[in-house]
C-alpha cells in the first residue's frame, strides 16, 4: 500500500520540478525514520556502557600514605593527663628543650596539651609547596581538641622519608559537655581535620612522560572486560597498541610514529566507552543483614519453603506464705512457667523454575515474607544443594 501511494503521488506530478520536490520530501521523511529507528535501537546499549576511566587506574600513578606524631596545644583542660599518658610528657619535654626550655625533673601537671597521630594523602604528581588535608587523631586520654592547634609535625612516608609538614589549628565536628551528674558528646570529639594543613617537601620522583608504554588496571579484574578494554583501543587507533595481559591489566604502548606524550595517548584513551562485565556474584554481610547480588545471578529448578519455630518461655513465679497465726511455716517463692511453641501454621512454599533472574528471586522472596537474615540462610542452601549460579562472598 505504501509504494502504491507513493508511486500515484509522484504520477501526479505533472512538472519535473514537483515531481522532485514530492521524491525529495519521501526520501527525508524515510531519513528521519531511521535516524529515530537507530536511536531508539542503541539507546539502551549506551546506557551500559563506562568510559575507561572509571574503571581502570593507571599503574604508578597512585596515592601515598603519610603519618606523623605531634603535639596539640591550647585546648582548655581537656587534654591528655600527664600521669596517664607518659608519652605526652616526654614529648612536652623533649619539645621545650629544643626551644632552648629546661623542665627537666620538674612536677608538670598541664591538662592543655595533646599527644595525637596526624595522617595524610599525598596526590600523585604533587609539586613541593602544594597543600595538603591533615587528619588529626588524640592519641592518649585526651577528651577533646577542639580549639587546639597543631605544631609543626613532620610526615613520613613508608620509606622513612619526610614527604610534608603539617601544622594548624584543628577542626572537629563535635563536642562534649558534662556536668556533675550527666554528660553529652555528639560524633567524635578526639579526631579533627586541619583543610591545607599540611605542605609538601618532597616530591615523587615518577616520570610519567618519558615511559613508553604503562599498564591499565581493571578496578574490578574480569577477563571479558580486559578484552574489551583491548580491541576498543585498538579499533580507535586501528594499530595493535593494547593487549590484554590478564584479568587485571592491559599493556598499553606508545607507538613510535606517535606525536604527542604518553599522556596525550593515555587521554586519548580513557574516554572510550565499554561495557564491562563481572562475575555472577553473591555478597552477604551476616553481622549486618546486608545482601547484594549481581544482575547476572541465576537459579536452577529448586523449591523454597520458609517456616519458624518459635519457642515462647513465660516466667511468673507466685509467692506461697503460711497461713495467718499458723504454728509453723516461712514464706517461699514457687516458679510457674509457661511454655508455647509456634511451628509455623503458614508455612509456604515455592517453586523457583531454571533460570529465574535476579528480579524474580527477590520478588519470590519478598512474596514468602522472608526476611533478609533468613534469606542469607536460603541463598547459602540454595547454594549448597547447587542451585545458584554464583558466587557467595560473606563479608
Amino acid at each position: 500500500m505504501h509504494c502504491t501511494y507513493t508511486y500515484n503521488v509522484v504520477r501526479l506530478a505533472q512538472t519535473s520540478a514537483l515531481r522532485s520536490f514530492v521524491i525529495t520530501g519521501i526520501c527525508l521523511l524515510s531519513f528521519f525514520a531511521c535516524i529515530i529507528s537507530l536511536n531508539v535501537l542503541t539507546t539502551p546499549a549506551f546506557a551500559k556502557t563506562s568510559r575507561i576511566k572509571d574503571i581502570v587506574d593507571i599503574e604508578g600513578v597512585r596515592e601515598n600514605q603519610l603519618v606523623g606524631y605531634g603535639l596539640v596545644v591550647g585546648l582548655n583542660g581537656t587534654g591528655d593527663g600527664l600521669n596517664n599518658s607518659p608519652f605526652t610528657e616526654q614529648s612536652l619535654i623533649a619539645m621545650l628543650e629544643r626551644l632552648g626550655v629546661n623542665i627537666r625533673e620538674q612536677n608538670l601537671n598541664t591538662g592543655n596539651v595533646a599527644a595525637v597521630m596526624v595522617t595524610a594523602t599525598l596526590p600523585p604528581f604533587t609539586n613541593q609547596g602544594s597543600k595538603i588535608d591533615v587528619n588529626v587523631s588524640a592519641f592518649g586520654d585526651a577528651s577533646s581538641l577542639q580549639g587546639g592547634t597543631l605544631l609543626v609535625t613532620p610526615l613520613i612516608a613508608a620509606d622513612g622519608e619526610v614527604y610534608a609538614v603539617a601544622q594548624g589549628e584543628v577542626n572537629i565536628a563535635g563536642f562534649s559537655v558534662e556536668g556533675d551528674a550527666a554528660s553529652i558528646t555528639q560524633n567524635i570529639p578526639t579526631a579533627g581535620r586541619i583543610p591545607s594543613g599540611g605542605i609538601v617537601e618532597r616530591e615523587i620522583d615518577f616520570q610519567l612522560e618519558e615511559l613508553q608504554h604503562v599498564r591499565l588496571s581493571l578496578r574490578n579484574p574480569d577477563f571479558t572486560t580486559s578484552r574489551r578494554i583491548a580491541r576498543a583501543i585498538n579499533g580507535f587507533t586501528n594499530t595493535t597498541l593494547a593487549k590484554a595481559e590478564n584479568s587485571a591489566s592491559v599493556m598499553l604502548r606508545r607507538p613510535k610514529d606517535y606525536d604527542g606524550t604518553i599522556v596525550d595517548l593515555i587521554t586519548d584513551v580513557e574516554q572510550l566507552a565499554i561495557q564491562p562485565d563481572q562475575p555472577a556474584r553473591v555478597v552477604i554481610s551476616e553481622r549486618s543483614g546486608v545482601i547484594v547480588m549481581g544482575a547476572d545471578v541465576r537459579v536452577s529448578s529448586v523449591a523454597i519453603a520458609q517456616g519458624n519455630l518459635t519457642l515462647k518461655i513465660t516466667e511468673t513465679p507466685q509467692v506461697s506464705q503460711a497461713n495467718p497465726f499458723a504454728d509453723q511455716g516461712e514464706t517461699v517463692t514457687v516458679p510457674r512457667t509457661n511454655v508455647s511453641a509456634n511451628v509455623g501454621d503458614d508455612v509456604k512454599l515455592a517453586v523457583l523454575s531454571t533460570g529465574v533472574t535476579l528480579q524474580e528471586l527477590v520478588t519470590g522472596l519478598n512474596q514468602l515474607g522472608v526476611k533478609p537474615r533468613d534469606v542469607i540462610t536460603i541463598l547459602q542452601a540454595i547454594k549448597a544443594a547447587g542451585a545458584l549460579q554464583a558466587e557467595i562472598e560473606v563479608m
